[in-house]
């Protein structure tokens, strides 16, 4: 039997007061129930948020507190047909490298490297390079102080695996060894308010290659001085034009004075188009020494190379070379060579090359040479200079 409608008609003042308390209790019992439900949300969502906050993965390009980090290793054989020890395999060198920011106003980069020494077969460590460069100078202006390679032409400043062939040209080597011009100073860049193209002009001071074929380091106050005037002209949207202007001069071994004039010119061509299939690289370099050895000897001497760079396919290149080098000490002394090089990039990090050369000397035989490299990278490693 329903008791609800006799009550309601029979008390409808306490029914009222029925219906307005148990309206408010299953009113209290719903905003419980949501309180619940909305403080759970709210603690689902702050954790989310708070997994949503972990730092994001540093790119290798990204400024960070820790510097980066490479290596880079350079492993050949060969074939000379000079001696009696024709074939070999060897490590040539292993170079690690650490570059970063120090601050807004400077930046770092150090270069250690483990080489071999070709006569005695063992491995050693050196600083291959060391120097802070400013990033803040008014007037366009650019300090680097340190241990560095030299703003001599094109191949100097490179370092060797970066390079489309194997060997250093006969001329490079005669006047600044295999390790190049590499020196302890101050350099001083200035990038010219030139509208019509780049223009940078650069001066440094050195205290003197501590084994060069050419520059020495005394016992007293003098120096290597190098200017080098840097020109590069955008000749079209597919290529460009660099001609370079270099002087140097510095003590020799003798206690007197070298004076070295050189000249490069660069010729690049990579068409928009077909920029990852095809390019073309046409550079040479000349060099012009005149060295003092004492009051009445005095030696004039001349080198250059020229080599072409055609890239075939996406990842072949073909490189020719021609070298002719009279010695810094005798400039009846001729060397001329010829070398084509094969190379195959994998990857940005990693490379196959072939290279095979011939050499003529106007006072020995001629020999013939063959290498094989393979390079590889691994960690950060920055790009060389263009």
């Amino acid at each position: 039997m329903n008791i609800q409608p006799a009550f309601k008609k029979k008390f409808p003042v306490l029914w009222l007061l029925f219906v307005i308390v148990f309206s408010n209790k299953a009113a209290a019992q719903i905003d419980s129930t949501s309180a619940a439900d909305s403080t759970l949300l709210k603690q689902i969502e702050l954790q989310m948020q708070t997994n949503n906050q972990t730092a994001p993965r540093q790119t290798r390009s990204g400024i960070s507190a820790n510097p980066d980090i490479g290596v880079v290793a350079d492993f050949r054989t060969s074939y000379i047909s000079q001696g009696k020890k024709n074939f070999d395999a060897y490590l040539d060198e292993t170079e690690i490298s650490f570059q970063s920011v120090v601050d807004p106003y400077i930046r770092a980069d150090f270069f250690v490297t483990f080489g071999r020494d070709p006569d005695t077969h063992k491995y050693g460590a050196s600083v291959e390079e060391a120097y802070l460069t400013t990033l803040t100078l008014p007037a366009k202006l650019q300090l680097k102080v340190g241990k560095f390679r030299e703003a001599v032409g094109k191949i100097n400043p490179m370092h060797p695996h970066a390079l489309p062939f194997i060997d250093l040209p006969n001329a490079y080597v005669n006047y600044f060894g295999e390790e190049g011009l590499n020196d302890e100073g101050a350099s001083l860049s200035w990038l010219l308010p030139n509208k019509a193209f780049y223009e940078e002009l650069i001066f440094q001071a050195t205290s003197g290659a501590s084994e060069s074929p050419t520059f020495h380091r005394g016992d007293n106050n003098r120096f290597v001085y190098l200017t080098h005037l840097k020109n590069s002209i955008t000749l079209s949207d597919n290529a460009t034009l660099e001609l370079g202007l270099t002087g140097i001069s510095g003590p020799n071994d003798s206690s007197r004075n070298t004076n070295i004039a050189a000249a490069d010119i660069t010729y690049k061509w990579k068409p928009i188009k077909l920029n990852t299939y095809k390019s073309l690289t046409w550079q040479s370099e000349f060099f012009y020494s005149n060295a003092k050895y004492s009051a009445n000897q005095m030696s004039n001497s001349f080198g250059l190379y020229s080599f072409v760079e055609y890239q075939i396919a996406k990842r072949w290149f073909l490189t020719g070379r021609y070298d002719y080098a009279q010695k810094p000490y005798d400039k009846n002394i001729v060397e001329q060579a010829y070398s084509l090089s094969a190379g195959w990039l994998a990857t940005e990090f990693q490379k196959i090359e072939f290279q095979g050369k011939l050499t003529n000397v106007n006072t020995l035989p001629g020999y013939n040479e063959f290498w094989l490299r393979w390079i590889f990278v691994i960690g950060a490693h920055g790009a060389h200079q263009y």
